[in-house]
């Protein structure tokens, strides 16, 4: 299988060093200075699972000159999904390619489904905790780390079971899950959450366990989603809900969300594809989400990174 990684920021360079690291066929669809920055330093990983260093990277910069691709893992942040959307149209065309988003949330699916067709966009997501340092060298910080996958049609089954295959092969995670909606909602819920309430606090995730008004708000945010992810259709039960809440007291005193690590750095937020996302389904559905209205208010004019 040959596989494009569309962005590599923290997550799909982390992703894609491992594939490569395993000898499988990766090359990388970047911009012009993120191109320039892998030929030169190369691709490393400082992580929990393994270090490892990677010289040789094959990078792309433009569309048209894809060739002879079966999966493309979208690794961008929601905020790049206009933009990249053409591009992935161009890839697919030129090479019938799979997609496999790792975007956070739901809504990009039907965008991305729309532009290319529902047969080629898988459903999965991505769990790590990782950053780039100054040099564009991923610096992993959880423990472990996961891709999850899975059908949304049926012409999905045999790039599946060839992911599967990958996980014996690589130091991390590569996930088949039958009911991959599902599973993609549990984590939109807990991300809207965990990103929400650090970056209003601009205080790292172990502040909501020691202060009870805080995982109160988060804890609510995590309601109110659940709330709107039974109006898609996805049923969860009391307990799964109470396990996200508490997944939130779990963190060590300075984890924290992505959202939060780039608020810090001065970066663009993905306020809008989250909680903004969220605020457009509520609308859909005409249901009230006033803790999420409330976090969306206080981070919005953080989405260009930060204000003047």
């Amino acid at each position: 299988m040959n596989i494009l990684i569309q962005g590599a920021g923290a997550l799909g360079a982390y992703f894609g060093g491992r594939l490569l690291e395993a000898g499988l066929s990766v090359s990388f669809f970047v911009r012009e200075k993120r191109a320039a920055q892998l030929i030169q330093e190369g691709l490393r990983i400082n992580s929990p699972e393994g270090n490892v260093e990677i010289k040789n990277v094959t990078v792309y910069t433009s569309p048209e000159k894809v060739k002879n691709i079966d999966l493309v893992i979208l690794a961008v942040k929601g905020y790049h999904l206009d933009q990249t959307i053409p591009q992935v149209q161009t890839i697919v065309q030129q090479t019938g390619a799979f997609v496999l988003p790792l975007l956070n949330g739901v809504e990009h699916l039907g965008r991305i489904q729309q532009a290319i067709g529902k047969e080629k966009v898988l459903g999965g997501f991505a769990s790590i905790i990782a950053t780039l340092n100054e040099k564009g060298h991923v610096n992993h910080t959880s423990a472990s780390s996961a891709v999850k996958f899975g059908v949304l049609h049926n012409e999905q089954t045999e790039i599946c079971e060839q992911l599967e295959e990958i996980h014996s092969l690589v130091k991390t995670n590569f996930l088949r899950e039958e009911n991959i909606l599902k599973h993609m909602w549990k984590k939109y819920i807990f991300i809207t959450a965990l990103s929400g309430i650090t970056s209003a606090m601009q205080l790292p995730a172990g502040y909501i366990a020691s202060t009870k008004a805080s995982f109160n708000v988060a804890k609510n945010v995590v309601l109110e989603m659940s709330t709107l992810a039974k109006k898609e259709g996805i049923e969860l039960t009391e307990q799964e809900v109470e396990i996200m809440a508490d997944r939130l007291k779990g963190f060590q005193k300075e984890a924290t969300s992505s959202m939060h690590q780039d608020m810090r750095k001065g970066l663009p937020l993905e306020v809008e594809h989250l909680q903004g996302g969220t605020l457009r389904l509520a609308a859909k559905h005409d249901v009230t989400v006033p803790v999420i209205e409330t976090l969306y208010g206080i981070l919005k004019p953080y989405e260009n990174g930060k204000p003047d």
